[in-house]
């Protein structure tokens, strides 16, 4: 199984991802947590069906000292117990902000003033910055069908 198109071989597309990777970097000077920053990219992942994205966080998370338990229990994070209710409120907007095209407003007020009860505007940034960016990863991954599997923490520096 080959991708469609190799999206560091061909320029056009190669300059896109240094620049949306540029964006992705500034996240690391972030308040918000590295483990919370990583749930976030992988429920992203997992609601739009980016199995490289998904692969890839799941890898990255578990890299950074993320239990097998959570990662396990991110698609069902309401009906778990492991985790926070910050994870919770970055999760639910998590959500909302990947699947906006299901919801006539976008994200609910009620989400977004729960996640202002855990973070602060500069972390609420990074948040909602960081859903833009994977669901612009997912997409370009999902349209041209990256095959998902190989994937090493840190093979992209």
């Amino acid at each position: 199984m080959e991708a469609r198109l190799n999206l560091f071989e061909t320029p056009l597309a190669a300059k896109s991802l240094r620049h949306l990777t540029a964006a992705g970097k500034v996240l690391a000077d972030s308040t918000v947590p590295l483990a919370t920053q990583e749930l976030v990219r992988l429920r992203a992942s997992q609601i739009n069906g980016c199995g490289f994205c998904t692969d890839m966080h799941t890898k990255d998370a578990a890299a950074a000292g993320e239990t097998q338990q959570r990662l396990s229990l991110v698609a069902a994070w309401r009906e778990a117990k492991v985790f926070t209710d910050a994870e919770r409120a970055a999760l639910e907007l998590a959500e909302q902000g990947t699947r906006i095209a299901d919801a006539a407003g976008g994200v609910a007020d009620e989400v977004w003033e729960n996640a202002a009860k855990h973070y602060n505007e500069e972390e609420l940034a990074a948040l909602v910055t960081g859903i833009a960016l994977i669901n612009a990863f997912n997409r370009l991954n999902v349209i041209i069908q990256q095959p998902a599997g190989d994937y090493e923490p840190g093979m992209f520096g």
